[in-house]
């Protein structure tokens, strides 16, 4: 007997540079709230306009003649009804206040942030998606048939009938709506040298790598075993040299490796594991002030043990989680 698969919404986007990000996909029940506050805050724009011009009238003691408060009235309502999310998702990278306060937003489908173009599309097509209309006529001859009311039912079959629960407006902008929250799946690479847990040992536990930065060491420690020793150091020379400066390490230790034992504490690294057993590399230091160590009462040549790192083997290349924040 078979078993029914659980509702899975969380979809992944592969970027360019390799690393997979997972977002869960916001339903129409996530979204509603969000459309609910954006009509309250749409609906407080135009009282706010409305009422200034109110008081306007009434500090310059002029009469506002009510066919232009009317008028003024159909120009606001139709500027920040059809712009509104417009501006806000262009502007305020996919979200509005709505989205905003129910943590959602809006990407493209490559993961990229929505460009104008996308935003004016979705949001000119919001009302198809609120057909069909109900008149609230219907329940009462008295009330207006001008008076009608979103049921939403053709935005709602979109959402639940496509596999990125799209909306009309966002099937033809190529967007989605998505959590406010996303989480790291990169290529776990290990090596088997001791020196890259040795050399991640002495960097700064308060170093935070930026997002960029996290994003060029998961490629270039995918890459660089398809790369010579020589271009290895040649890559990650311009990368390594002001990082060298900034921890106090030897200018001779090998950027290759420095480059592994960075990726290996930004991802890898547990701070709740016990130190890493470093073995006869435990004496040694990279930093550029401690002394030397004098085995066999010889002088060691300083950061020679930090020297050029072989290409090792990929242990471990399933995916793994990393951390939503690049770096510990």
């Amino acid at each position: 007997m078979s078993t029914a698969n659980a509702l899975d919404t969380t979809i992944a986007v592969v970027t360019p540079e390799n690393i997979a990000f997972d977002y869960q996909l916001a339903g129409p029940f996530r979204r509603l709230p969000a459309y609910l506050i954006d009509v309250v805050v749409r609906s407080g724009l135009i009282l706010v306009i409305l009422s200034t011009l109110l008081l306007l009238g009434v500090l310059t003691q002029l009469p506002v003649p009510t066919s232009l408060l009317a008028t003024l009235f159909i120009i606001s309502y139709f500027l920040i009804s059809w712009f509104y999310g417009t501006v806000m998702e262009t502007y305020f990278n996919g979200r509005t206040v709505g989205k905003w306060a129910c943590g959602l937003r809006v990407i493209c489908l490559d993961g990229r942030p929505i460009d104008g173009t996308r935003a004016v599309i979705r949001n000119l097509l919001r009302i198809a998606d609120l057909a069909p209309y109900a008149a609230l006529s219907q329940l009462d001859d008295e009330i207006p048939p001008v008076f009608l009311i979103p049921t939403g039912v053709i935005g709602l079959v979109s959402i639940i009938c496509t596999r990125r629960m799209q909306r009309l407006g966002d099937l033809a902008a190529g967007t989605m709506v998505v959590v406010d929250e996303r989480s790291w799946r990169l290529p776990v690479t290990k090596l088997d040298d001791p020196r890259v847990a040795a050399l991640a040992s002495f960097i700064p536990g308060d170093y935070r790598v930026s997002r960029t930065m996290a994003r060029t060491l998961a490629t270039y420690v995918e890459r660089r075993a398809y790369l010579t020793p020589a271009r290895r150091r040649e890559v990650a020379r311009s990368l390594a040299e002001p990082l060298l400066e900034r921890f106090e390490f030897r200018p001779e230790i090998d950027p290759d490796l420095l480059m592994v034992a960075l990726y290996h504490a930004t991802f890898l690294a547990d701070p709740r594991d016990p130190p890493p057993d470093l073995g006869p590399l435990a004496n040694h230091s990279p930093l550029l002030h401690a002394q030397p160590p004098q085995p066999h009462g010889g002088a060691a040549a300083p950061g020679t043990e930090f020297e050029e790192l072989p290409v090792a083997e990929v242990v471990a290349p399933a995916p793994a989680e990393a951390p939503t924040e690049a770096g510990r």
